[in-house]
């Protein structure tokens, strides 16, 4: 039997978290990975904002991916992501028609993103939020955080998550009204402001 040398760091094999990236750019985004919500349906929103690392830089290769239910709170279950035709085997994309809940998106070269999904529905004792999950240079696990957005405060007031925060730090979770259908959520991933992020055991 071989004796391994993990006392150099030249000698240990990377695993999948090691090579972080941001490799993810090239195979996961799809097209119309942000338009979650397909157009005319009512209560659509956007929500939008910045990913800035730990100096307050934007970062210009990150990768989200939002997941939501539909107003009612229902999961949805409805394909459309990531279609294909079944004849030749390419991308169709979203049907245009049914709400998956789900979206991919890269950053810009600002470091701007953003999501047109519907107004999230209660579930449970929790108040409405978006899950979102962001991959980005120099974290070697992916990051889980939620989106709630304004309006239903009396539900944040006793939501488990949320009742459990102060003040300054509830408030990285809660995205700004900007009027018209638009909330601004930016991710600050270290640092002053830094977002509440969550670790599932």
């Amino acid at each position: 039997m071989t004796k391994t040398d993990t006392g150099r760091p030249e000698a240990v094999l990377p695993t999948p978290s090691h090579t972080v990236g941001p490799f993810y750019g090239y195979a996961l985004p799809f097209r119309g990975g942000e338009d979650i919500a397909p157009l005319g349906l009512p209560d659509t929103v956007t929500v939008h904002g910045h990913v800035y690392d730990g100096e307050g830089v934007p970062l210009p290769d990150a990768l989200l991916e939002v997941w939501g239910p539909d107003p009612d709170g229902n999961v949805p279950t409805a394909d459309g992501s990531m279609r294909r035709d079944p004849a030749s085997g390419g991308f169709l994309g979203r049907n245009g028609v049914e709400f998956t809940g789900f979206g991919r998106i890269q950053t810009d070269a600002d470091g701007h993103w953003y999501a047109r999904t519907l107004r999230p529905g209660a579930r449970g004792r929790n108040a409405p939020y978006l899950s979102l999950c962001v991959f980005a240079r120099g974290l070697l696990v992916h990051l889980f955080t939620r989106i709630y957005l304004p309006g239903d405060e009396a539900a944040h007031a006793v939501d488990p998550l949320l009742s459990r925060l102060d003040a300054e730090r509830r408030d990285t979770l809660i995205a700004r009204d900007e009027g018209n259908g638009t909330y601004r959520f930016d991710i600050r991933l270290q640092g002053e402001g830094e977002t509440v992020f969550l670790e599932f055991r």
